[in-house]
């Protein structure tokens, strides 16, 4: 049977794969819709399969202006934790940390869950500080997390420089064991695939470019594919909130920057932790290709830009070398960027916008990939319901009126 199997993958391979059933459809653009959802990443694939599992509403349309999972979904390093201060964010994000736990039974899909824990360093005496007070948050809004010593990074992290001498020197760090990665494409094909079987209409080269809206409330969407009716529309476009919301006729508070990753060539296995040093500020984790994912700060100015700028990569690199001084001669197989929305307090934006029938899904900045689940499942919720829901209720752009911020900027990290 194995030798049947093997085969079968060779012969397939030198036919280009000729014979495989799609994994969704490619059906024809409907002229109206319940929901049309624009935005074919994992957000906007998410909210759908929740539209149609959760509440029954399967006429629905995702409209995306490339392929699936092109846009940040594709271009992220992959980083799931809950490890958040506030408790409205804590319980948020730990609701996406238990629907990822459960996401590969759900769709039916391998989404490569692999929990193998967040370490985040500390490398002085402030970050001590600092830590500790955020742990004592992390504990009250009932996140587990641990503080570990040197030695104990050490066994986790080999080949990290934890010497007295280093220029850094680490004091050891917190651990959240439920933290890890997954594989970004299996979370976006899996949610097409299973909102395919629901009924969802996955439209792809479809690029939205108006709005028709009527006494304030939207009546459908405009595409380079024709007019599409429809009385509710979700927008979950990641960076490029901004410009959907400009065609729509309000502004947004989000600032749209590019940040950075790295792989470097596939090593054998090193470690299994994420990790993350904000004194120095970068991030890495190796894939289950070998890779070293690594990243670091934004860019710190508007940009659309997908490669990023040189000053930055250095930034990664350097900072990458002080921490495992033996990567130093690895090579560095490929650098991209992906945009991101930046939103003044660290937190994302779901829920409700100034036209009737039209909801938002962003301002998850660095972080949009572990809150998949979640911001799928709260913006359905809210699609479906006309309301948010207790997890997105202090989320919505209501709070830029009241002032009541969510300032998450020390637990956003640095760039994820």
């Amino acid at each position: 049977m194995q030798r049947y199997s093997v085969l079968s993958l060779a012969r397939n391979a030198i036919r280009h794969h000729e014979g495989w059933q799609q994994a969704w459809r490619s059906p024809d653009l409907k002229s109206e819709y319940d929901v049309v959802v624009i935005g074919g990443g994992g957000h906007g694939l998410a909210t759908a399969y929740y539209l149609a599992k959760e509440h029954g509403i399967t006429n629905v349309a995702v409209v995306e202006a490339g392929w699936i999972g092109g846009g940040n979904t594709g271009r992220n390093t992959t980083v799931i934790r809950s490890n958040y201060l506030f408790p409205q964010s804590a319980k948020f994000y730990d609701f996406s940390l238990n629907l990822f736990e459960d996401l590969s039974q759900e769709l039916n899909f391998n989404v490569m869950l692999r929990q193998a824990g967040m370490l985040t360093l500390l490398h002085s005496r402030h970050d001590v500080e600092v830590m500790r007070r955020n742990l004592n948050s992390m504990h009250m809004n009932g996140i587990e997390a641990d503080w570990i010593d040197t030695s104990e990074v050490s066994r986790l992290a080999p080949g990290l420089n934890c010497g007295a001498d280093a220029h850094y020197p680490i004091q050891g760090a917190i651990l959240q064991k439920r933290g890890g990665v997954a594989r970004h494409d299996g979370v976006a094909w899996g949610y097409a695939r299973a909102a395919d079987a629901l009924g969802v209409d996955i439209i792809q080269q479809c690029a939205v470019t108006g709005f028709d809206i009527k006494n304030g409330q939207v009546q459908g969407v405009q595409t380079t594919r024709g007019t599409i009716k429809a009385k509710k529309v979700a927008i979950a476009v990641a960076g490029h909130s901004s410009v959907l919301a400009d065609m729509a006729g309000f502004r947004l508070p989000v600032t749209s920057l590019a940040l950075q990753a790295c792989v470097s060539e596939p090593l054998k296995p090193v470690f299994d932790v994420t990790i993350m040093s904000p004194t120095t500020g970068v991030y890495i984790s190796q894939s289950d290709k070998g890779e070293m994912v690594m990243g670091g700060m934004l860019d710190m100015y508007p940009s659309y830009a997908q490669r990023g700028n040189i000053g930055t990569l250095e930034h990664i690199i350097a900072g990458i070398v002080e921490l495992f001084p033996n990567l130093s001669r690895v090579k560095l197989m490929r650098q991209w960027a992906g945009i991101v929305d930046i939103v003044h307090d660290s937190s994302p934006i779901i829920g409700h916008t100034p036209v009737e029938g039209l909801y938002i899904n962003c301002g998850f900045g660095t972080g949009g990939f572990k809150a998949t689940p979640a911001g799928g499942w709260t913006l359905a919720y809210t699609v479906a319901h006309d309301k948010p829901h207790k997890l997105n209720e202090a989320f919505t752009l209501k709070r830029f009126e009241t002032g009541e911020f969510i300032d998450e900027m020390g637990a956003a990290g640095i760039s994820h």
